[in-house]
């Protein structure tokens, strides 16, 4: 039994066709902390400065042709290990930031990860931000929060082997367990995978980011930090991944 899937050839020539541009672009929105530093800010202005980033880049994203979804990691499982009063500032703003996106109308807002071990009150945010949106035909923007990619697929093993032990039908599962089997309970489930993902800062790793979608994709390490992002540098990510030969492993 294969658990390996790989697009067909027409699948692949159809692809080939529509991939001047990504349907999903995902953001690892990182060096806030070193911005910080080096330019004498605090931390809770850096992370209101990446807010308003996450606006501004939202905003050029409507320009990308064919795009469907954005997938933003501003709080990861390692993350929420800080100092409390760093964590507290953060969340904050991330719920300020979502509520803002939702304002606008312009996105159907999802959430990845665990944000419901965040305090009550973000989560309340978070959850009335969310329903805002539920019902827009629009493009979606995943805003992962408390989220690694490990748990991630953690939580969609207990899901699936969950449903098929009440179902009672885990002996099926194990003949005949497939990637999309796994994929149905991710968080990101129902959408395509990232074609393109961005590292600001210039870190040339995922650190645990969506490593189960992100299989196929381009990974584009811009050195500009977070907060100092600007569209010439998504200009510069949208041509480099153009020109890119997408094999999918072929």
């Amino acid at each position: 039994m294969s658990l390996i899937s790989t697009p067909s050839h027409q699948e692949r020539g159809h692809r080939a066709d529509q991939e001047s541009t990504p349907r999903h672009v995902a953001v690892i929105p990182d060096g806030n902390r070193r911005w910080a530093r080096a330019h004498g800010h605090s931390p809770l202005d850096v992370h209101r400065r990446g807010g308003e980033k996450v606006l501004e880049f939202l905003t050029w994203c409507q320009d990308i042709t064919g795009l469907t979804t954005v997938t933003l990691w501003p709080l990861s499982t390692e993350n929420i290990h800080r100092p409390a009063a760093h964590v507290d500032a953060l969340v904050q703003v991330i719920a300020d930031t979502t509520q803002t996106i939702a304002d606008t109308g312009r996105w159907r807002i999802r959430y990845l990860g665990t944000p419901h071990c965040l305090p009550p009150r973000i989560t309340r945010a978070l959850d009335t931000a969310a329903e805002q949106t539920r019902r827009l035909d629009r493009p979606v923007v995943n805003i992962a929060i408390a989220y690694g990619g490990r748990d991630e697929i953690l939580r969609s093993f207990q899901a699936l082997i969950t449903s098929h032990q009440q179902a009672g039908t885990l002996d099926h599962l194990i003949q005949h367990l497939s990637p999309d089997d796994i994929s149905k309970h991710l968080d990101t489930a129902g959408q395509p995978d990232p074609d393109l993902v961005i590292r600001a800062a210039g870190e040339q790793r995922l650190s645990g980011f969506m490593p189960w979608q992100t299989t196929y994709a381009e990974h584009y390490f811009c050195p500009t930090p977070w907060p100092a992002f600007t569209k010439a540098d998504l200009d510069t990510a949208l041509t480099w991944y153009s020109n890119r030969a997408r094999t999918y492993g072929l």
